[in-house]
């Protein structure tokens, strides 16, 4: 397996994990990863950039439809 397949499986594997501490680590990790290509790290780190903005999103939905359900007539049940 080459060191850019290793990888891919582990921002796969972060990316299924969904935990934004991992994926923050790694994309450091990423930033000095001299054995890859500026583009292949440059793709590896946009794939967790954009889990990492698209989970913050997904939070913010949640916490807006919880607090909807919360708040019936303007009352939190």
């Amino acid at each position: 397996m080459s060191h850019l397949d290793e990888v891919i499986a582990r921002v796969d594997a972060a990316v299924e994990e969904s935990v934004i501490i991992h994926m923050n680590e790694l994309l450091i990790e990423l930033s000095e990863d001299t054995a890859l290509s500026r583009e292949d790290r440059y793709t590896q780190q946009q794939r967790l950039r954009n889990t990492i903005a698209h989970h913050g999103k997904h939070y913010k939905e949640d916490q807006e439809a919880r607090h909807d359900s919360l708040t019936k007539g303007g009352m939190i049940l």
